[in-house]
């Protein structure tokens, strides 16, 4: 492929390395990697999953899959500042589009959303998926743990705990930890919740650094509470963009003000390499209220963080 060309999106032959594309144009995918279905010598494949009924204030997040795209064409044409490596150097990374799934039949979507994510690990490539509203986690991680095994640690980023009890079988993006704990997908005792700012009298034994900590203390020091936590266990790390403050995040269905900053957010993450990451999502970008892109721009950094972090974990 000529390193000039445009529409990298579908034209790309090699699925690893970093070409240059204008950023103001060009056929639309995550990071201009290749859009394929092919999940031959995939490492990791991108999903976005365009869900947000489960929200219970704004919703719009099931356009944040797209408005994470557009924005990821800003950064496409290096690596990001400060990494030792490209991810795209080690990693074939492609995007394969959006879960598809029936709006219309919203009881059904959980079950749409897991059966898709299973059919993508399961054939070998690790998943980085883009919300959507963040009930999307809870099938996201039945997927993995199907796979994996359980229960998984959880790697949290936040305003809320999502672990508001639920004694029946809601949709709703406030509840979907407290199920995952309940059904053994994941382990609170060894999981850990970064950046929790509202009020939750049940945390169901999750570790929780909350924002005045993270802002008290140095970025060396909440990454190794993390990895305290965390120890050498399979991880599943989510990132819910409203974790940072309106002033970095506007473009979010439930934001919370005292939340941390992008550079805080991207250093905790960066400080975390080694960790066992087997599966990753951001959710939550709402792209009707954001300004600027700011919201889906920091969403793109984080997002490749985490494949950093993949392309760092320990040899399995």
């Amino acid at each position: 492929m000529d390193k000039h060309a445009n529409d990298h999106a579908i034209t790309r032959d090699d699925l690893h390395g970093t070409t240059p594309e204008p950023t103001y144009g060009g056929v639309l995918s995550f990071m201009r990697r290749k859009y394929t279905k092919d999940l031959d010598g995939v490492d990791v494949a991108v999903l976005g999953v365009p869900f947000d009924t489960a929200t219970t204030n704004r919703s719009g997040a099931r356009l944040g899959p797209r408005a994470i795209r557009s924005a990821s064409t800003v950064m496409a044409w290096e690596r990001p500042y400060g990494m030792e490596f490209d991810p795209f150097d080690k990693l074939a990374v492609v995007d394969v589009g959006d879960a598809h799934f029936d709006f219309g039949r919203p009881e059904k979507v959980p079950d749409e959303i897991e059966a898709q994510a299973y059919e993508i690990i399961s054939s070998g490539p690790a998943l980085l998926a883009l919300g959507g509203d963040h009930f999307i986690s809870y099938p996201l991680l039945k997927a993995h743990v199907k796979k994996h095994g359980g229960p998984v640690s959880l790697l949290h980023f936040d305003a809320h705990t999502d672990t508001w009890a639920d004694a029946g079988d809601r949709v709703d993006h406030g509840t979907m930890f407290w199920w995952a704990a309940k059904q053994g997908l994941v382990d609170p005792a060894t999981s850990v919740q970064i950046g929790i700012r509202t009020r939750n009298p049940d945390t169901l034994g999750f570790n929780i650094i909350d924002a005045p900590q993270v802002h008290a203390q140095s970025t060396e020091a909440t990454v190794a509470a993390i990895r305290e936590h965390l120890g050498d266990r399979p991880v599943y790390l989510t990132f819910d963009i409203d974790c940072l403050d309106p002033s970095y995040a506007p473009g979010t269905g439930t934001p919370v003000c005292g939340g941390l900053t992008s550079h805080q957010a991207m250093s905790i993450l960066r400080g975390l390499r080694g960790i066992d990451v087997i599966g990753m999502d951001v959710v939550e970008v709402a792209p009707a209220y954001d300004v600027g892109e700011i919201t889906a721009l920091a969403a793109t950094h984080l997002a490749m963080e985490m494949l950093y972090l993949y392309a760092n974990r320990p040899t399995r």
